[in-house]
Order: structure tokens, then C-alpha cells, then sequence
């Protein structure tokens, strides 16, 4: 814990000893790389560095070094949108093609779809990211992206809508995406240490970004920053954001209607504006979160607004960074969590395996040739006892067979980073 730090009482220094046990096996077992902080109203509960942040040289992940955020960006980038409408600068009904009168169908797209992923802008351009093309070149090529769904009439993720939404800041601000961003948020939170990517300045204290292949871990492939913006592009540290988290608490950076407005679930896919409001995996707390995931960047940002709890975990190995910020919310929560384990394929009791196929509410196992599968063929389950198996894509998530009072195997327990859920047969 840091010297500026609430001083902890008993149960908050054992919920600190669960959380760094908890950590350390992540990095022990699984290779975490990445730096993790988890506040409290009056406590620092975990503050912590784990990894490298340059492979090559040996130099190890510090807390604050910086990482780059993927989606996370999208709240700065709705913040900034909110900022300009709430200077009349813009209004959250006003059309696309306002802006971009290029774009096509623009007439048809609000600023409120944009935001809320109700604008049928498809998901991505992933391919033109890793390309060296100009910002222009890039935006014509966008345009030809067909949408996914007629505007206004569904809801589906887009990183398209959010690198739109940064070029109206431009249009709008009459300056860069990064500047605006820097004037108003970064340095108004006293975020020194965060900011937007480009292709050229040398950034001090930034991890180097690393992704699994077949091989191992290899460098990330370069992304141009030039364009890859708006939804993806901004780097941070914990520390930075755990100031972001304090503002959005007070008035400093938005109004309590334009946060109300930010902090609104529009759809059934929880979007509100940047960030998801009280997602499926919220464990029964008003959560207020986003993850990001762009090859070996991994990110998790989550406030427990009514707990006054924020558990942020920033990876540069691929680490799930999302998952680990579950089970690490889990265990602040209080429930029982698995520690990480080397799990070891069996050879398992084949003729167990018509007992345990069938229906398990959302789940559905299958046997097929003296083998257990989840949901489809193509994810195998591999045993590591005659009733518990893991995943074949994700160790990590196990799956265990349980009888009933009967003695017949009537439920399962699914593992997620640790945290245990029950799914009864149908």
C-alpha cells in the first residue's frame, strides 16, 4: 500500500491480503503483465505492478507505467461530445451529416446513436489500423463499411461510431481530437500522465505491447495511430485513472445532467454513452464500466458507484483483463474465490459422459465420440478429474459436475477467474 494511503482497519487489510494473494497468483500461474489498482471511499486496497513492460531489456511493469487503454478511450471520447453539447455546440439530435456531409446516409444517424451504438455503423476496420495508410485515405475507405442495421433500429457495438464521433470533436473544436481531449479532461482531472497516440512522439514510462501466437508472446503489429482514435487510442495509468474515477463523482469536467445523460442504459445491451451501465456480470451491484481489448492491450476500468469501489486493471501481454477485474471484484464483494491453478489433462471416465450431456439452463454440453464439448464441437472440454474439465480456449474457465441430493448429476459448477456459478439441467 502507498504511504498516502487511509491508514487500513482489520477487515480492510484481509480483503487486501486476498486481493494481492489473489494477483500474485494471476502473475505466477497465468503471466500477468500489467499494473492493477482497487480503491475504496477511504482506502487504497490494492496497488500494484506486475510483469515487464519491456520483454527484451528486462524492465518491470512500475505503477505508473503507462498502457495503452483500447476502449476505454470511448468515455473521454463521449465526455468531450457531452462537454460540446452542454456549450451548445452541438445537440445529441443533431444528424451526421451536419458534420460529415460526406458520409453515407448520414442524414439518418444522430449524435445520440452514435453514442449509445444504435447508429447500425458496423463494428470496426481492424485491417486498415494495421495499415500505413493517410488519416484521409483511411476515412474515405471507412465510408464504403456497410452498416450492420438501419439506423435508430437495433443496437450493436461500434468502434466505426466512436472514430466518427471523434472526427465531429475536430469539426466542431476547430482542434485535434488529442488537444481537445487535453485541455478538457486530462488536464482538468490532473491526469499528467495520460494521453492520445500518434505515430511519432516517444511516450516515457510506456509499456511495450506484446500478443500470443502460436509461438509465444510477439510484439503487437504497428497500429497507425494517425486515425485509430475516437474509440480506441488514448494511453493512462491506473493512478491517472482513479483520478478520471473521482471526478465523475463531482461537476469538474461534466454537469450532473450531461453525466446522468453518460450514465444511462439506452438499449438491452446496457450501452450508455462510453461506458456500460450495469452489465450482465455486475454481481449484483451498480456497476459503471469498460473494457478494451485491441491484441496484447487488455483493459478493465469499473466503478461500483453505490460501493464508492474501483477496481481498474491495465495489461500489455493479452492478460484478460476483464477477467481478473471480475473475479478481483468478486472477492471484494466477499464471495469464495479459486485461486489460479496449472490445470493437467486426465484421462477421463468416458462412460460418465452420457450422464453428464444435456441442457444446463444457457449451456449445453454434448458428447460426441467419447468426448465432452460446451455449446459446440468446436470447444472441447478436457478432463482433469472424472467430473471436473477445462475449457480447451481458456484454462481458466472450468467446468464441474455435481450430483444432486438423488445422486444423480443434475448441475454444474462453471469457474470464471475463480468466481463460481451453478447452472441447474433442464
Amino acid at each position: 500500500m502507498n504511504k498516502g494511503a487511509p491508514k487500513q482497519t482489520n477487515n480492510q487489510a484481509a480483503l487486501s491480503h486476498k486481493l494481492s494473494t489473489y494477483m500474485k497468483a494471476q502473475a505466477k500461474v497465468n503471466g500477468f503483465s500489467g499494473t492493477v489498482l482497487i480503491t475504496g471511499k477511504d482506502a487504497v486496497f490494492l496497488r500494484e505492478a506486475y510483469g515487464l513492460a519491456d520483454y527484451e531489456w528486462n524492465i518491470k511493469n512500475t505503477i505508473d507505467t503507462k498502457f495503452q487503454l483500447a476502449s476505454v478511450t470511448k468515455q473521454f471520447t463521449a465526455a468531450a461530445i457531452l462537454q460540446l453539447v452542454e456549450k451548445g455546440q452541438l445537440s445529441l439530435d443533431d444528424k451526421l451529416n451536419k458534420f460529415l456531409p460526406d458520409y453515407p446516409d448520414g442524414e439518418k444517424v444522430t449524435i445520440h446513436m452514435l453514442l449509445s451504438h444504435s447508429s447500425g455503423l458496423a463494428l470496426g476496420f481492424k485491417e486498415l489500423a494495421l495499415s500505413t495508410i493517410s488519416a484521409d485515405s483511411a476515412y474515405n475507405e471507412i465510408k464504403k463499411i456497410p452498416y450492420a442495421f438501419s439506423p435508430g433500429t437495433n443496437s450493436g457495438y461500434s468502434n466505426i461510431g466512436y472514430y466518427v464521433l471523434g472526427k465531429i470533436i475536430e469539426k466542431v473544436s476547430g482542434e485535434k481530437y488529442a488537444v481537445f481531449l487535453k485541455k478538457n479532461i486530462f488536464e482538468k482531472a490532473g491526469m499528467k500522465n495520460t494521453g492520445i497516440s500518434n505515430n511519432d512522439s516517444i511516450i516515457l514510462k510506456k509499456a511495450k505491447v506484446y500478443h500470443h501466437t502460436e509461438n509465444g508472446l510477439a510484439h503487437n503489429p504497428y497500429i497507425n495511430w494517425e486515425f485509430n482514435i475516437g474509440h480506441d487510442g488514448a494511453y493512462s495509468t491506473v493512478e491517472d485513472l482513479a483520478l478520471w474515477d473521482k471526478v465523475l463523482y463531482g461537476t469538474t469536467v461534466l454537469s450532473e445532467e450531461m453525466k446522468n445523460r453518460m450514465f444511462t442504459s439506452y438499449n438491452g445491451h446496457s450501452f450508455g454513452y462510453g461506458f456500460l451501465i450495469n452489465p450482465f456480470y455486475n454481481q449484483g451491484h451498480q456497476l459503471i464500466g469498460h473494457d478494451g481489448g485491441f491484441f496484447g492491450t487488455m483493459t478493465s476500468f469499473n466503478r461500483y458507484t453505490d460501493d464508492g469501489l474501483l477496481i481498474t486493471v491495465l495489461s500489455n501481454n493479452q492478460s484478460p483483463a476483464y477477467m481478473l477485474a471480475y473475479g478481483l471484484a468478486a472477492i471484494c464483494f466477499g464471495k469464495d474465490v479459486e485461486l489460479p491453478y496449472h490445470h493437467q489433462k486426465v484421462k477421463g471416465n468416458s462412460a460418465l459422459y452420457p450422464l453428464f450431456k444435456g441442457n444446463y439452463e444457457d449451456i449445453k454440453i454434448i458428447e460426441n465420440d467419447g468426448k465432452l464439448y460446451y455449446n459446440d464441437l468446436d470447444l472441447e472440454l478436457f478432463p482433469e478429474s472424472d467430473t471436473k474439465f477445462f475449457r480447451s480456449d481458456d484454462d481458466n474457465r472450468t467446468v464441474e459436475f455435481m450430483k444432486d441430493s438423488d445422486g444423480k448429476y443434475s448441475m454444474i459448477k462453471l469457474t470464471k477467474a475463480g468466481v463460481a456459478e451453478i447452472r441447474n439441467k433442464k
